[in-house]
């Protein structure tokens, strides 16, 4: 996005991949469902980066959800709006699709792409040391730009070249970088070997879940062998990993009834069950099948003896245990990265002035629906708006 807004506006563009080809992240993102954005109000969109959500606000109201539609129209890339708030592009346009539309447009405006090639750190005041892996061990050079863009990625899917190998080669010239931590990813709970073979991967639908006391987010999940995965878990990693972290307990409460109302749940468990067994009462009262009683069964054993106003409470509230988060390898995405502490307004490096940072190398995180790319667009509209100035800046003083 950088490399397109400055190419845009006349400069010279030189963009380097240490892979064999351009964009494998952004193939990744589309492998569960290719959400570009998300039609949320910039206020609430802003929200979904916690902490930094001050400083999205900002970013989005720059290079907007509404700015990327456009852009993707540019390229020739229908999108719509899904039932959910995400946009995605029409089907007929599937990742790879976009990003050769994309890559056409750079190298339409003169982008030089070079793949293979790897940063290997600072020279000087403003070089980079770089080194082409085309051939062999391959042959390093110093390129000395008027401006640098780094947007290195995070720590996860390292296949893809997200790998945070760049982490010491910042913080050698002294830049805080916070380390890597699992974002977006699985909780994982103490099932008992029963629960493992029983579950397997199985849905649970029209639920809601929240950390210890905090608020509930509504979705559906899949239980797994090592626990619980997908949206509603994704978007309370934060939450859980500061639990974690704490000296409290980290517990998802599991509500399988958010729909029904307390006295509406209640009334419901007060039919007579007759000769139905505890499985087959939840099935006929509330449309709960398997895995339910298993699951209710891990978590309490005498869960078939409770009466009406006791299993009520617990049918909104399954208390499971997080004993930790999946390894950062399987993460969607990344905490951690560059320290907002360490660039200023238009994300420059205090440390190495014309050096700028953008997307998931920098320290934020946000949740999966489209929060995520729009993060990262956002950030490479706004870093290419800072060059873009200081060039103009510096083209006015030299005449």
């Amino acid at each position: 996005m950088a490399a397109q807004q400055l190419a845009e506006a006349g400069m010279a563009v030189q963009l380097y991949e240490a892979q064999a080809t351009v964009g494998r992240k952004f193939l990744v993102a589309g492998h569960g469902g290719f959400n570009l954005s998300n039609a949320e109000e910039i206020a609430a969109f802003s929200e979904r980066y916690g902490q930094e959500a001050g400083r999205f606000a900002g970013l989005l109201h720059h290079f907007s959800p509404n700015d990327l539609r456009a852009w993707a129209a540019d390229l020739g890339i229908e999108t719509f709006v899904g039932s959910s708030g995400r946009v995605f592009p029409v089907a007929a346009h599937k990742p790879a699709a976009v990003l050769r539309a994309w890559l056409g447009r750079l190298r339409a405006l003169g982008v030089e792409i070079n793949t293979r090639h790897r940063w290997l750190g600072f020279v000087g005041a403003a070089g980079l040391r770089m080194r082409n892996e085309r051939e062999g061990a391959g042959q390093e050079f110093t390129l000395e730009p008027e401006a640098t863009v780094l947007a290195l990625g995070g720590g996860s899917w390292t296949k893809t070249g997200s790998d945070g190998a760049w982490a010491p080669l910042l913080q050698n010239i002294g830049v805080p970088v916070v380390p890597f931590a699992p974002a977006n990813c699985g909780a994982e709970l103490a099932w008992s070997m029963f629960v493992r073979d029983k579950i397997g991967r199985t849905p649970l639908k029209n639920i809601a879940l929240r950390v210890n006391d905090g608020p509930a987010i509504r979705g559906e999940i899949m239980l797994t062998a090592y626990g619980v995965e997908g949206t509603p878990v994704y978007a309370l990693t934060p939450q859980v990993r500061a639990a974690l972290a704490g000296s409290g307990p980290a517990t998802l409460h599991l509500n399988l009834k958010p729909d029904l109302s307390p006295a509406a749940l209640l009334l419901k468990l007060k039919q007579p069950r007759g000769k139905l067994s505890f499985a087959e009462f939840l099935k006929k009262a509330l449309h709960l099948g398997a895995p339910v009683p298993t699951l209710l069964r891990e978590v309490r054993a005498d869960v078939a003896t409770l009466g009406p106003e006791e299993l009520a409470r617990l049918l909104v509230a399954i208390p499971l245990n997080v004993t930790g988060l999946r390894p950062l390898e399987e993460a969607i995405s990344t905490a951690g990265g560059v320290a907002f502490e360490a660039v200023d307004e238009h994300l420059m490096l205090r440390q190495r002035p014309g050096t700028y940072v953008a997307g998931e190398m920098l320290d934020w995180e946000a949740p999966t629906g489209g929060y995520l790319l729009q993060g990262c667009f956002s950030t490479g509209a706004w870093v290419a708006q800072a060059i873009i100035g200081s060039q103009l800046a510096r083209g006015s003083s030299e005449q």
